[in-house]
């Protein structure tokens, strides 16, 4: 039996995305082609890996099983043709990381900075991604590196298959304008209960955490503002509208507000993923070993304590 890897990337993109469509439009090809290409794949491993449900098709156990392989393959492959390009002796080559907003702005930007100067043959290319869809995009190959949020109330769920490097932990401060900064001693969430709050949009976690928060306090938050970005969010707290809560990460030097700890800690914890320790190129390496160095340097997040 010899397996196609074009073929293969195929099984495990419908693995992830579950259409023949989406597949097709991700490799630039027609669904008919796509379902043609999966045709022969069956063939030539004598196995039934797809079955018709209606209009779509889902993989079965079979079909499962080869798209796990076919990611461990593909992953070999792309680390043989890395070293190869990277035989003149320093390391070289496009690394993929993805992470959301605040780690972009603290850690992300300064180590594509430092890479710049120290390692100028690898190419990283950085992208924006929420935590909720990080995983997805990594399992299906989009991106090499990511970095994630473990957030405290489990909606999002590791991976399995990742393996995954801590960073540092984030505590959850409350942040106020600085006119009304007080001591840094922890703040009882009680003493806003007659405060107007800044939340994020609904259903998000951040607007989940600040509801779920001040019911536990023993009251219903009094919400004056709804921003899907943490600039206006700060924004609307530095000109005294609002009070909120914020991981320190997301807590942007440029504004004037004041933040202190929970009495009540909490903290979520930052983390890289990669698919497997194995698959990775010495690019890679390189990129998660200084992405560890920086989060290292950073003050202790985690200072505020943890629950």
């Amino acid at each position: 039996m010899r397996l196609n890897t074009s073929r293969l990337e195929m099984l495990s993109l419908l693995d992830s995305l579950g259409t023949v469509r989406a597949v097709a439009a991700a490799l630039h090809l027609s669904p008919s082609a796509v379902s043609a290409q999966l045709a022969v794949l069956e063939t030539e491993t004598h196995a039934e890996l797809l079955r018709r449900d209606g209009r779509r098709v889902r993989l079965t156990e079979a079909g499962r099983t080869l798209a796990r392989h076919a990611r461990v393959i593909l992953d070999q492959v792309r680390v043989a043709e890395e070293e190869l390009r990277g035989l003149s002796g320093q390391p070289a080559g496009p690394v993929r990381l993805a992470a959301f907003s605040s780690a972009v702005r603290t850690l992300v930007i300064p180590l594509a900075t430092r890479l710049r100067a120290t390692h100028p043959g690898i190419e990283l290319a950085v992208s924006e991604l929420d935590p909720q869809a990080s995983h997805p995009a990594l399992r299906r190959g989009e991106c090499d590196i990511i970095v994630t949020a473990d957030f405290i109330d489990g909606s999002v769920p590791l991976d399995p298959d990742a393996f995954t490097i801590p960073l540092l932990a984030d505590a959850i401060v409350l942040v106020t304008p600085q006119a009304q900064a007080g001591p840094r001693t922890p703040a009882d969430l009680a003493d806003y209960a007659t405060a107007a709050w800044a939340v994020d949009l609904p259903g998000t976690y951040l607007s989940n955490l600040v509801t779920g928060s001040c019911r536990r306090a023993g009251f219903e938050p009094i919400v004056a503002g709804r921003f899907g970005s943490y600039e206006l969010l700060l924004a609307h707290v530095e000109a005294g509208l609002s009070v909120s809560l914020l991981p320190e990460l997301a807590v942007d030097g440029r504004y004037h507000v004041a933040t202190r700890p929970l009495r009540e800690p909490l903290t979520r914890q930052v983390y890289a993923a990669v698919r497997s320790r194995s698959a990775l190129t010495e690019a890679s390496r390189i990129v998660l070993d200084e992405l560890r160095a920086l989060a290292a340097a950073r003050p202790d997040q985690s200072a505020h304590g943890a629950t």
